[in-house]
């Protein structure tokens, strides 16, 4: 009887797990943080993977801002829509409800972690979590087209580079 008490306590805490946050940073979220919170949802929901809750927000951003007629268009070719997205401004207390923080640039961490010191260990820039360096994604506000394009598939191979990681550590035994 133990045993089939034991199984069903540990199912349950499974099934009522909460999602682990991921919240995306960048300026004024309205190209970057926005195109790789979509992302994300699209890749998680492609591998199948529930377990993840994501948001973006920007540093600097004016809430209801609409992503970019540039970041919309180059969401649009690769299947995703970010025509309902709005801005958010980026808070303490967002940061404090992340399991991770992502951002863009060095200069974004740096902020952030001076903001909310005592979350330092969450927070990364995108392309250091992915193992990929520390270079700075690029700020596609203000050129064509074409160079949203570019920050978009940047953005896709680093955040399915973060998320295989992720899950790694994820199902990695303590």
């Amino acid at each position: 009887m133990r045993v089939l008490y034991f199984f069903l306590l540990n199912f349950t805490y499974r099934q009522v797990k909460a999602p682990m946050k991921i919240l995306f940073v960048c300026t004024g979220n309205t190209c970057r943080s926005s195109m790789a919170g979509a992302l994300a949802r699209k890749i998680l929901e492609e591998r199948g993977q529930q377990e993840f809750q994501v948001s973006s927000a920007g540093i600097a951003a004016f809430p209801g801002e609409q992503a970019s007629r540039e970041a919309v268009e180059a969401m649009a070719e690769m299947g995703i829509c970010l025509r309902d997205h709005r801005a958010t401004r980026l808070t303490p207390e967002d940061v404090r409800e992340a399991d991770l923080v992502l951002t863009m640039t060095t200069a974004h961490r740096e902020y952030i972690k001076m903001l909310v010191p005592q979350c330092s260990e969450k927070i990364f820039t995108l392309a250091g979590y992915a193992g990929t360096g520390s270079e700075d994604v690029p700020d596609p506000l203000g050129h064509p087209l074409d160079a949203y394009r570019k920050c978009a598939r940047k953005l896709e191979e680093l955040i399915a580079r973060s998320l295989t990681r992720l899950d790694a550590r994820r199902r990695r035994p303590n």
